[in-house]
């Protein structure tokens, strides 16, 4: 893949709008099609692409293997801690209309929390999982 030249040059103009519309995605998802799962497929495979044509070893100097793993805590706090925090404010697990004075500003603070830690999870999956099947020797 390092012959080629147009493919690399290409996706170097189409990895940041990738990228770029992860985060709409993650950011409107309560508002319209979209969400955590969706903008974690989108952003992990921004960085498979980067993988395949420049190599997993580029992508794991950008991405460390630690990194990623940390990433799939963070999202799976985020989203396990925005339930806590319900059940400490007074209402049940995931109850989200604790979380701020007013139920509907509880609501919306709430499902942006959780879809962030699904999306980090989801993201950290793909791109873990890419990069342990895809960096194998390939049998000797």
């Amino acid at each position: 893949m390092h012959r080629k030249v147009v493919l690399r040059v290409v996706s170097k103009f189409l990895i940041p709008p990738i990228l770029l519309f992860a985060l709409y995605v993650q950011f409107h998802g309560d508002f319209g099609p979209g969400g955590g799962f969706q903008a974690g497929v989108i952003f992990g495979s921004g960085f498979i692409l980067y993988a395949i044509l420049f190599g997993v070893e580029t992508v794991k100097r950008v991405l460390p293997p630690w990194s990623t793993r940390l990433l799939l805590v963070v999202g799976v706090l985020t989203y396990g801690l925005t339930g806590v925090a319900g059940l400490i404010l007074g209402g049940n697990y995931l109850d989200y209309n604790v979380l701020a004075h007013d139920p509907l500003h509880g609501q919306h603070y709430g499902i942006l929390i959780v879809e962030l830690g699904v999306g980090i999870t989801v993201a950290a999956s793909m791109i873990t999982i890419f990069n342990v099947f895809a960096g194998q020797s390939g049998g000797d």
